[in-house]
């Protein structure tokens, strides 16, 4: 029984942090449908823009999975005062890092602005022209974030194909929009685009 002692002891060590992780695990995919399902209640009281709540859906779930990470860091022995300093340090290096892109700024700046003013929204197809009326980037817009604006572009042939563009492109340039399930007939605007480049 004496030589059972240390072996029971090394089990335990063992199992009791991996039960905990998994508690941790569990526990945030709980919270993580818990605050999706807080989420769709705002949506239907308090009827916000779907950016809005895109954007509180991705802060609630960094928010649980990386104090999740955390937890498990520390059930692992990893000593929070280390993971503090490691966590400041790399959050002022990315802190300078962040002011030095100003691009990057700007398009955070024009992400919010977009949020806000609201020139277009999820699923609206738009189109950005390049000067007066010649056909410019169009497609559905399918993503909103801090970066970039997604579009889903659907060619003749019914491939599809993904653009990303820069969101301070949308103060650059203006825009053409259609809201709701109505889709640009763009093909004709193309073809008269490519004559009119065949006559000069």
């Amino acid at each position: 029984m004496e030589d059972l002692a240390p072996q029971v002891d090394r089990w335990l060590s063992v199992l009791i942090p991996a039960a905990q992780v998994v508690f941790i695990i569990v526990v945030a995919l709980l919270l993580k449908k818990l605050s999706s399902r807080l989420v769709e209640k705002l949506k239907s009281h308090y009827h916000l823009p779907m950016e809005v709540l895109v954007g509180i859906r991705r802060l609630l779930s960094f928010i649980i999975f990386s104090s999740a990470l955390f937890l498990i860091l520390d059930r692992l022995g990893v000593s929070g005062t280390v993971l503090w300093t490691a966590f400041t340090g790399f959050a002022a290096v990315a802190a300078v890092a962040f002011f030095a892109a100003w691009s990057v700024l700007s398009n955070i700046f024009c992400a919010v602005l977009i949020m806000t003013t609201r020139p277009f929204r999820l699923y609206d197809h738009v189109e950005l022209l390049e000067n007066g009326e010649k056909p410019g980037l169009v497609g559905q817009v399918i993503d909103i974030n801090l970066v970039y604006t997604t579009l889903r572009e659907t060619h003749e042939d019914d491939t599809k194909t993904v653009l990303q563009i820069p969101n301070t492109l949308f103060f650059q340039r203006t825009i053409r929009c259609w809201q709701g399930n109505s889709i640009p007939k763009r093909k004709k605007k193309v073809e008269e685009a490519a004559k009119a480049d065949e006559g000069k």
